[in-house]
């Protein structure tokens, strides 16, 4: 398998991509509001890239006819921006987003709750952000891809949640998924080693139910298969001689104790 590593030059570009994708990002979640449509959601993303003078990276990658993915409760990926399909307290909101900036990509997720959820909503958010941790502890150069998959396997199911599998996450660079393809399930010692240079956009995807999903007669939004509620987010991480950066920044849900 060829893994593309990045030069320090296209690092930089990339740090760039990845902070332009966080106010992206941060603007809609501001914007997340009651009674509004998912496909406001994506006019703020729309106008922001603007703002910033970057290229959605979505619209039309393998057909996909939106700007972004929003998907509420238990869709897991994939959902696209429909006026009439509204918003309200109580949902938990996906909102997926990828750019293109000077020949690179940036790729961000993340799982907003809408005003007042339940605490086990809130657990679910902070465990499935919590994997990111795993991430920090072992997307070290020299080790095996397999030991970040595996331990946020571990961790997940340790916290009574499954991890989809049919979805995973993937390397990031002048395309906007290259290898490798990273899950969040494995076992350490395994898959390919780890280089200074990688750049992998992880993304944890856990439901509270079973694992198992399906996709829906528009042939784009993904939920799970036994209607339970999912939360996903996603980061681009740089692994380096020092060990793991995220070129994304890390805004924490909040805390559900």
């Amino acid at each position: 398998m060829f893994i593309e590593l990045k030069t320090p030059q296209e690092m930089a570009v990339m740090d760039d991509a990845g902070r332009i994708i966080t106010q992206i990002l941060r603007s809609v979640r501001r914007g997340v509001r009651d009674g509004m449509s998912t496909k406001e959601l994506e006019d703020i993303a729309v106008e922001e890239m603007q703002k910033y003078g970057v290229e959605p990276a979505f619209l039309g990658f393998r057909g996909f006819p939106a700007n972004i993915c929003v998907s509420l409760n238990e869709e897991l990926v994939h959902g696209i921006p429909d006026r009439t399909r509204r918003i309200k307290d109580g949902d938990i909101v996906k909102a997926d987003i990828g750019i293109k900036h000077k020949g690179f990509c940036g790729d961000i997720a993340e799982t907003i709750p809408v005003g007042k959820v339940s605490p086990e909503i809130r657990k679910l958010l902070a465990v499935t952000y919590g994997c990111f941790n795993e991430v920090m502890k072992h997307a070290k150069q020299g080790n095996r891809l397999g030991d970040v998959s595996g331990n946020i396997q571990k961790y997940v199911e340790g916290n009574g949640y499954s991890v989809i599998r049919e979805y995973v996450g993937h390397g990031i660079g002048r395309n906007l998924h290259e290898k490798p393809e990273v899950p969040n399930f494995g076992l350490p010692g395994i898959g390919p080693k780890l280089a200074a240079g990688m750049v992998l956009a992880v993304e944890p995807m856990v439901a509270a139910g079973g694992w198992k999903t399906k996709t829906l007669k528009d042939n784009w939004t993904v939920v799970t298969a036994d209607g339970g509620l999912c939360a996903h987010f996603e980061h681009m991480v740089a692994i380096t001689e020092n060990g793991p950066r995220f070129m994304t920044e890390m805004d924490p849900p909040e805390p559900y104790e």
